[in-house]
């Protein structure tokens, strides 16, 4: 836990690296979540005064450079929790997650200041362990899925009890791929969320209910089932106004026996397949969007060496 005595400080830089993430995949709303093998770097260091904020990647031309960024807003409030602020920083940022397409840009972005704050104080573990990590995170963002996926990796369950949010991490089977297709207009998270309705019907919840629950089997021990796991009746229709492409390319992919789903908020579509049937899911691609094929990655968030290579 944080502690009340003023922090020290260490004078060398540190970097992070944060996943991409998928949240929902179809039934596990607000709660399930998965990190996938897309990187965005961020490298922090303490300086004397005054805060200089460089970006480059995706986001480049619209990400603020001040006290506005996500990543230095992620870092003062984890230097609050550790006891103050540094007189300066300096931050770099690599992003490789794009911006606005339900692939946990802000999720990452959050657990990237989180963890670099934390590594530039001296006994910033001790102060702040992963769980108290996760929750700040998880305050900072509104919600927990996708940040639990970035800090955790792998197929993340996220949940809150009466004291607080908790998240588990399960390694997914080995032959699954995640097959992201990105379009190239954005849809803001708030706009999709304002869709949702009110009340569900009490069919339609509990439906969603067996589904979730067999969407941790197919993940993690029987991809055969993915299809049926996968289905949804909590968010995606309600939202698909909003992204009436997307909506048809996740009927169409379904429609072939392949386990779409909308990614997170949208408007980008997640595919779960095995390697084998990579290139026939990519042939049903209508034109206009981009298509990355992305292991999951199993480790979540971590310190890297400044030295080490960008992936």
């Amino acid at each position: 836990m944080a502690g009340s005595r003023p922090p020290t400080f260490r004078a060398a830089p540190v970097r992070v690296r944060v996943p991409a993430t998928s949240a929902n995949l179809g039934p596990g709303f607000d709660a399930c979540g998965l990190a996938l093998a897309l990187f965005d770097d961020v490298v922090v260091q303490v300086t004397e005064s005054g805060m200089d904020c460089q970006v480059a990647g995706e986001g480049c031309d619209t990400v603020p450079r001040g006290e506005r960024n996500l990543v230095v807003k992620a870092l003062r409030a984890t230097f609050a929790q550790l006891g103050g602020q540094p007189r300066g920083l300096a931050l770099r940022c690599a992003n490789r997650i794009p911006h606005g397409r339900g692939l946990g840009s802000s999720a990452a972005a959050i657990v990237a200041g989180v963890l670099a704050a934390r590594a530039l104080v001296v006994g910033g573990l001790d102060r702040l362990d992963d769980l108290a990590a996760l929750r700040l995170a998880a305050s900072i963002e509104g919600h927990p899925d996708n940040v639990a996926a970035c800090l955790l990796g792998g197929y993340t369950i996220a949940w809150t009890d009466a004291d607080g949010v908790r998240a588990l991490s399960l390694p997914v089977a080995d032959p699954i791929v995640a097959l992201v297709f990105i379009p190239v207009a954005q849809v803001a998270t708030s706009k999709a969320r304002r869709l949702l309705p009110a009340e569900l019907p009490f069919g339609d919840a509990a439906a969603s209910v067996g589904r979730a629950a067999l969407l941790t089997a197919a993940l993690t021990s029987r991809p055969d089932l993915l299809l049926s796991a996968t289905e949804d009746r909590l968010h995606q229709r309600y939202r698909a106004p909003a992204m009436p492409r997307t909506a048809a390319l996740v009927e169409k992919l379904r429609g072939n026996g392949v386990a779409a789903v909308v990614s997170g908020a949208g408007p980008t579509v997640l595919a779960l397949s095995d390697a084998s049937s990579v290139e026939s899911v990519r042939a049903a691609l209508p034109s206009g969007w981009r298509a990355m094929e992305l292991a999951v990655e199993p480790a979540g968030a971590r310190i890297v060496p400044l030295e080490q290579a960008s992936g």
